[in-house]
C-alpha cells in the first residue's frame, strides 16, 4: 500500500494508526447511503465513520469541518463555531486545488495548506474514528484525541438535531 500524506504526516507526527481498504464503487453522496455502505464493507458501526467537509466563508476563508458520516452538518453551528457569518461547501471541481483531495478521498490531515479546522464533540464517543486517508478506498482508524491533536481541530457541536 503507498502512503498518503495524510499517513506521512502521521507518521512524522509519531501519531499510532492503522489503514483500512475496501473496493471503491465510485459512489461518494451521502444521501445515498455511501457511509452505510462504507461501514458496511469494513465490518464497522457507520456512527465511527468520520466524513470531511470543506467549505468557504464570505470572507473566503477556507474551512474545514468533521463530523460523523451518519450526520448532517447544522450551519448555524458551523458559522458560529468558526466566528463567521455564512458558510457554503466549495464546489467538488475545487476541492482537489484547495486540499490536494478529491471527493470522497479527502482528509481533515495533511491539506495542502492549513486551515482551521472543527470536530464534532461526538468524536468523544468513540475509542476509534474512521476517516479517509485521502484516497478513496483507503480508511485510516484513529484515535479521536489523536486526530484532534494532528488537525489543531476546536471540538464543538455541529450536528443537526433531528426533531
Amino acid at each position: 500500500m503507498k502512503k498518503t500524506n495524510a499517513m506521512r504526516i502521521l507518521d512524522s507526527s509519531k501519531i499510532s494508526y492503522d489503514t483500512k481498504g475496501y473496493a471503491d464503487d465510485g459512489e461518494h453522496e451521502l444521501e445515498r447511503g455511501a457511509a452505510e455502505e462504507l461501514a458496511k464493507k469494513l465490518g464497522i458501526p457507520v456512527e465511527c465513520v468520520y466524513k470531511t467537509i470543506v467549505m468557504r466563508a464570505e470572507t473566503k476563508e477556507i474551512l474545514v469541518f468533521c463530523q460523523s458520516a451518519v450526520s448532517e452538518i447544522n450551519l448555524k453551528k458551523a458559522r458560529t463555531a468558526a466566528g463567521v457569518k455564512d458558510v457554503a461547501p466549495v464546489k467538488p471541481d475545487e476541492l482537489l486545488a484547495l486540499t490536494g483531495y478529491i471527493r470522497g478521498g479527502c482528509s481533515p490531515v495533511g491539506m495542502k495548506r492549513k486551515y482551521r479546522t472543527f470536530i464534532d464533540s461526538s468524536v468523544l464517543n468513540h475509542e476509534k474514528v474512521y476517516i479517509s486517508a485521502g484516497v478513496r478506498g483507503q480508511q485510516i482508524i484513529i484515535a479521536p484525541k489523536d486526530l484532534v491533536t494532528v488537525t489543531q481541530a476546536t471540538v464543538t457541536d455541529l450536528v443537526l438535531e433531528k426533531l
